[in-house]
């Protein structure tokens, strides 16, 4: 399937459901969910501010919500782009899941993606969020 609104383009699996609830005004968002539960989010921001502290204020909030949360910076490189941010790991009803987030700076915008699974599931299908983040990043360039 292919989403296009809000300024946001990308490519997801069929099976998944799109919630688009969060957008609204200038702020667009998405989330798009596995049909096990899993999701992976981006949204836009205005450009100008640090894509940094956006993703730190995010693994911050989590941290509020999830004390035994254990975080470490890393990035990707996707279509000759770096996406700096953080990889993460929390205990949630007694199951460990895997979160990731993800900022890309524009003139346009400071993107920012999420995606978390229960780590059973991350291990199935975090290639498909890497090919949605692809499939973002890669209809910005077009």
């Amino acid at each position: 399937m292919h989403f296009d609104q809000f300024g946001l383009a990308f490519d997801y699996p069929d099976s998944w459901s799109i919630d688009t609830a969060d957008s609204a005004g200038s702020h667009a968002a998405v989330t798009v969910y596995s049909p096990e539960g899993a999701f992976w989010s981006v949204s836009a921001h205005a450009p100008g501010g640090e894509a940094t502290e956006l993703a730190a204020a995010v693994v911050a909030q989590m941290r509020d919500e999830y004390r035994d949360l254990d975080s470490e910076s890393a990035s990707d490189t996707v279509a000759g782009r770096r996406l700096p941010g953080y990889d993460i790991n929390f205990l949630c009803l007694d199951l460990t899941n895997t979160a990731a987030v993800r900022t890309l700076e524009t003139p346009d915008a400071i993107y920012l993606f999420f995606c978390q699974a229960e780590d059973r599931e991350w291990e199935r299908i975090s290639h498909v969020f890497a090919a949605m983040t692809v499939s973002f990043v890669t209809a910005l360039g077009a």
